[in-house]
């Protein structure tokens, strides 16, 4: 390869790079921004369907619902986008509908328990005040 080819080739990698968002350094950053306003949009078009296929009253009873259990709410909201992605929504959800469906998610999550087991006689100080 001549010089002049590898010239070539980096002013073409360089315009590259620059119709893709700047720099190699400045690349890196803008990524991140990419990434923050991908999230951005896909939170916005969440909201929108969801402001579609509720109603104000149940809109607002799942809002209180994120205020305490978060994970509930996604776990309902993603239930009801997947419902309307499929069809099976025919009108906008009430709010007695979504109180069904917060039962049937409450239902179908198990409730974590803590169990303390204890071991006994390695080394039970209790055993050494009985043999006097």
């Amino acid at each position: 390869m001549d010089d002049s080819e590898l010239e070539q080739i980096r002013k073409a990698r360089l315009e590259q790079l620059k119709s893709q968002g700047g720099s190699a350094g400045a690349g890196q950053a803008s990524g991140g921004q990419n990434q923050e306003q991908q999230k951005e949009q896909q939170d916005e078009a969440r909201q929108h369907m969801l402001n579609q296929i509720l109603h104000p009253e149940a809109a607002d009873r799942l809002g209180r619902i994120r205020l305490v259990k978060q994970q509930r709410a996604t776990d309902v909201e993603n239930r009801l986008i997947m419902l309307a992605q499929t069809g099976q929504l025919r009108q906008k959800v009430t709010e007695a509908q979504l109180k069904e469906l917060l039962n049937a998610v409450a239902d179908n999550k198990e409730e974590e328990k803590i169990v303390v087991s204890r071991r006994k006689g390695w080394d039970d100080d209790d055993d050494d005040l009985l043999d006097l």
